[in-house]
This record gives C-alpha cells, sequence and structure tokens, in this order.
C-alpha cells in the first residue's frame, strides 16, 4: 500500500539557482516525486525548467528570501535567519503526522528549525549534512573552538541530532565527529555520496580548447568553483609564484566566492605571468573549461576532515584529471586520492609542498592517472544515489521508529 504521508524538501538553494547544492536538491526531489507527493519549500525565485516541473515533479512553493554577499557577514547572517523563521513557518503548516521532511546545511541554522517543526508536527526529519558547523566556521578561523557561541552551536547540535531520524553523510570521514554528540548513534548515519554530472570519460587535452588556446604553457593547472571561507586562495597564488620561473606551467583560475576575491587582489598587486583568470564558467561550458587542465586544485585549510566534502571533486575524476588536494590525508576526497592513485595530496599552509606536486604532476604518467580518475568517477553514480535516498525515505514513511 502506498504511504499517506508527504515529502517536504526545505532548502535555500533550489533551481533556478546555479549552485552546486541547488542542483542536488532538485535532483534528490525530482527522483522522490515520481513516487510521492513532494513539496520544495525553495529560497530562490524564478522560472524552472521544463524539466522540473509538470506531472509527476514537486510542487515548489518560493520562500521569500533576500540574500547578501558572503563578505556582508552580519546582513548575511540576518537575511538567513528571516528565511529560516519562514521556513519555520511555513513547515509548521504544512507538516502533518507522517510526513518526511528533508533538508541540508545551507544555511547552517536551517535543520535546526526542520527538527523542531517536525518534532513538534509529528512527521520525520532527514539531514543532508554537507558541512558540519560550528566545526566549519572554527575551521575558516570565524570562531574560537572554545568560545560560548561555538559551545552554544555544539549543545544546540545535540538536540537537533537527538530530534532528527536519519542523517546524511557524503563522506566517511564524518562518522567519527557525528558520534561524538550525545544524540547521534550509529542506525541514523547514512553515507550516500555525491555524484558526478558528467558522464565520465577520458577527455583529451587539446590545443583548439576554447579556454587553452592563449596559454603557450604545456602543462596547464586549473582551479574551478566557489572558494570559501573553508579554503585558502593564498596557498595556490603562493605555489604559482614558486613556479614562476617554470614556463611550462601555468595557471588557470575561474570561480566565485570570498577566495576568488582575495586571489584577485594578489594578482592585481603582484601579475604574476603564469597566472590567468577566466569569468565564471556557466554549465554548458563546465566540460570544456575542466578538460583545458592537466591538473586540478582542491585548497583546503587545515583540518578539513569530517566537516567538509568538495562535490566538484567528482566532475574533475569523470573527465579524466588528477587532483591535488590540499588537506588532511584522513578526509574524504583525500582518501579517495590516495587509495586509488588520484594524484597527490599535501599539507594544508605547504606552498612549497603543493608546489612540489605540481611540478611532479607536469612529468607524471598522464595517461594512467587519467583512466584511474574515469574508473573511480564512474562509482560515484547519480542512479545508485538517487535509489539511496528513495531508499531512506521510503523507510521513514514506513517505519516511524528507524531511528530507535
Amino acid at each position: 500500500m502506498q504511504p499517506q504521508g508527504k515529502i517536504v524538501v526545505a532548502s535555500q538553494h533550489y533551481p533556478p539557482d546555479p549552485s552546486t547544492t541547488a542542483a542536488i536538491m532538485a535532483e534528490i526531489a525530482c527522483r522522490l516525486a515520481g513516487e510521492h507527493e513532494v513539496v520544495v519549500l525553495s529560497g530562490s525565485s524564478g522560472a524552472l525548467s521544463a524539466a522540473q516541473t509538470g506531472a509527476g515533479k514537486p510542487r515548489v512553493v518560493a520562500v521569500r528570501n533576500r540574500m547578501a554577499g558572503k563578505a556582508a557577514l552580519v546582513r548575511r547572517g540576518l537575511s538567513e535567519l528571516l528565511f529560516v523563521l519562514r521556513i519555520l513557518v511555513m513547515l509548521l503548516r504544512q507538516l502533518r503526522r507522517g510526513d518526511v521532511v528533508l533538508t541540508v546545511t545551507a544555511p547552517f541554522m536551517l535543520p535546526y528549525a526542520v527538527a523542531a517543526a517536525a518534532w513538534l508536527k509529528g512527521a520525520r526529519s532527514a539531514l543532508v549534512m554537507h558541512d558540519l558547523f560550528p566545526d566549519v566556521l572554527v575551521m575558516a578561523g570565524l570562531l574560537k573552538p572554545r568560545s560560548i557561541v561555538a559551545g552554544a552551536m555544539r549543545a544546540a547540535n545535540s538536540l537537533m541530532f537527538r530530534a532528527l531520524n536519519a542523517v546524511i553523510t557524503i563522506g566517511r570521514d564524518a562518522e567519527r565527529p557525528l558520534l561524538g554528540y550525545s544524540g547521534m548513534t550509529r542506525n541514523k548515519i547514512r553515507f550516500i555520496p555525491n555524484w558526478a554530472t558528467l558522464v565520465p570519460a577520458v577527455r583529451p587535452v587539446t590545443s583548439d580548447n576554447p579556454f587553452r588556446k592563449k596559454l603557450a604553457a604545456r602543462f596547464v593547472v586549473g582551479l574551478s568553483g566557489n572558494l570559501g571561507f573553508t579554503h585558502d586562495p593564498e596557498i595556490v597564488f603562493e605555489a604559482a609564484r614558486l613556479l614562476e620561473d617554470e614556463p611550462d606551467i601555468h595557471f588557470l583560475l575561474s570561480g566565485w566566492g570570498i577566495g576568488f576575491e582575495r586571489l584577485k587582489q594578489l594578482q592585481a598587486e603582484t601579475n604574476l605571468a603564469n597566472v590567468s583568470f577566466v569569468a565564471r564558467v556557466e554549465d554548458a561550458e563546465l566540460e570544456a573549461f575542466l578538460a583545458a587542465a592537466n591538473l586540478w586544485i582542491i585548497p583546503y585549510r587545515k583540518n578539513v576532515a569530517g566537516v567538509s566534502v568538495p562535490s566538484r571533486f567528482y566532475n574533475l575524476l569523470a573527465v579524466g584529471r588528477p587532483v591535488v588536494l590540499v588537506s588532511e590525508p584522513e578526509a574524504e576526497a583525500a582518501s579517495t586520492v590516495v587509495e586509488n592513485g588520484l594524484g597527490w595530496v599535501v599539507t594544508p599552509g605547504r606552498a612549497d609542498q603543493l608546489a612540489g606536486a605540481i611540478r611532479a604532476a607536469s612529468n607524471s604518467d598522464a595517461a594512467g592517472l587519467a583512466y584511474r580518475a574515469v574508473t573511480v568517477a564512474s562509482r560515484f553514480d547519480r542512479a545508485a544515489a538517487m535509489n539511496a535516498y528513495a531508499a531512506l525515505i521510503g523507510e521513514l514513511l514506513h517505519h516511524p521508529n528507524l531511528s530507535e
């Protein structure tokens, strides 16, 4: 018998928002809508594509959301708090006993509201944990680890994790810090990694690639995507400075966020000849851009393990490119790199190690690395992830005491 409960997806980021989180939540919502009634409470306004509307698709309700820039921390915090309060009110109106609500850690206050509303209404709740707070803020240097605010957030986390029925992690390294909370049990944790949005296949490096045409260097090092507070832009720039006298190596940078603003500032001050910027690349050009570089960098600050997993990682592998990951070796992406021989892992803060890894990559067996990258990318399959989400939500709909 088909369960009577509906599914509510609460997310600040949802199409037409172009972010990775928006794409992930839309994929999940559309997959679930094939079997259940799904309502999306979205913080993004605008027209949806034809693939996301119509029969068998989620019903999307736009929630007023005014987002300030990431650098405007106070205004952004107030905007996100207002958005979370609006979501809370809508959840209290929408949820019924037996429903399931799914949310994500963006903004970080949203899961608290979702867990509280579900508990009050007798619904079940699940969290897709992309980032663990306050650990992300501590890692970024925005909070002291023993500050009153960090302590208050950890206390709130204990209550939230006790109320949640399931927590979906996208990295194996998240289990250890999660189990440090008194409200968390191992049977609540489900590991469902993100997936490559590009079809895994080796894309050859060609001189006529539109993003490579103007570059004379033989070996191109790429950096792409959002650089937030958890990333270290300066280690990338310092590595480029250390390699400035090696004309065969060139850095190609494209993205957004406070980290990219810092990179542009450093380049304006120094004007390194081996560094080029291109405007933010749209989805239609992503494959060509990722294929333009011989090697990709993902630069984290220290203490990333269990805190954050780079979703861009899977598409870099899908085009058949090795990576240099600035990270502790026990972090999820770093473990994948080491276990499968997909590139290099260097110590956070060590620009000399990063420069050395890039130099080694420029003289490595590109064909062997490319083949291994594509093979591993094929394991991170969208269909497998969607089936895992559908199975979990089905369990929550059928078994109220799943987490006990």
